[in-house]
């Protein structure tokens, strides 16, 4: 099968596209990441969100980890081509790292910025595995 829709992106000089992972149900944005070319056709081809990681420069599959998968049900470009939006279902409800169900958890008020969602899972159960790997 062709790839020239890949070709469509307006990838950065990075060769990155910033994307949006929403709640298809809900409408919630759940999180902001990026893409390389790789990631976004494993995306596409295994209907599971696959990310670029730029401080670790590798990909990453979410939930490679943790568990939180998620499942793909639809992928869109924006109109300029520089934006990834990603239809998704959440697995286990949890898409932040800090174990809340969206990265955007605190809310600009008066001025300050109150964390308006509590965490769901503490990040040191999500991650326990990590964590065990690492003592000695």
């Amino acid at each position: 099968m062709s790839e020239a829709w890949l070709n469509k992106v307006n990838w950065s000089v990075d060769g990155l596209v910033v994307v949006i992972a929403q709640d298809t149900v809900t409408g919630r944005v759940l999180m902001v990441a990026w893409m390389n070319r790789e990631a976004l056709k494993l995306t596409w081809q295994k209907n599971e969100a696959v990310y670029w990681s730029r401080s670790r420069k590798k990909l990453w599959r979410k939930g490679e980890e943790s568990g939180h998968t998620q499942k793909v049900k639809e992928i869109r470009l924006d109109c300029d081509g520089d934006a990834i939006l990603l239809q998704i279902e959440q697995q286990g409800g949890i898409a932040c790292h800090t174990g809340r169900e969206s990265c955007f958890y605190s809310r600009l008020e008066k001025g300050k910025w109150v964390e308006t969602d509590a965490v769901i899972k503490s990040p040191d159960e999500i991650y326990e595995k990590q964590t065990r790997k690492l003592e000695p």
